[in-house]
C-alpha cells in the first residue's frame, strides 16, 4: 500500500483519487494526529455490500453453494 502524508496527499489530491478508482489499491495517508486511507467509491461500495451480505444468516453458506454449481445445473426460469 502506498503511504504519503497529509502534505504530499494535498498537493496530488486530484491525481490520488485518479489512482485510487483506476488500480483499487488503497492509499495511506499519514498525519501528525491520526491516519486514514483513500479507496474509490466504487470499492467503498464493494465493502459495504460485501458486509451487508456476510451479516445475513446463511447467505455465505448459499453463494458458496451457487458459485459451486454449475451452470447446466441450474434452472432457466427463477421461481420469484
Amino acid at each position: 500500500m502506498k503511504t504519503l502524508t497529509a502534505t504530499q496527499a494535498r498537493k496530488e489530491i486530484y491525481r490520488l483519487l485518479d489512482e485510487a478508482s483506476e488500480t483499487h489499491e488503497p492509499i495511506q495517508i499519514t498525519g501528525k494526529r491520526t491516519n486514514a486511507v483513500l479507496i474509490s467509491e466504487d470499492d467503498w461500495r464493494s465493502i459495504q455490500e460485501t458486509l451487508y451480505l456476510s451479516s445475513i444468516s446463511g447467505m455465505q453458506e448459499s453463494i458458496i453453494e451457487g458459485l459451486r454449481t454449475p451452470v447446466e445445473e441450474t434452472d432457466e426460469e427463477l421461481d420469484w
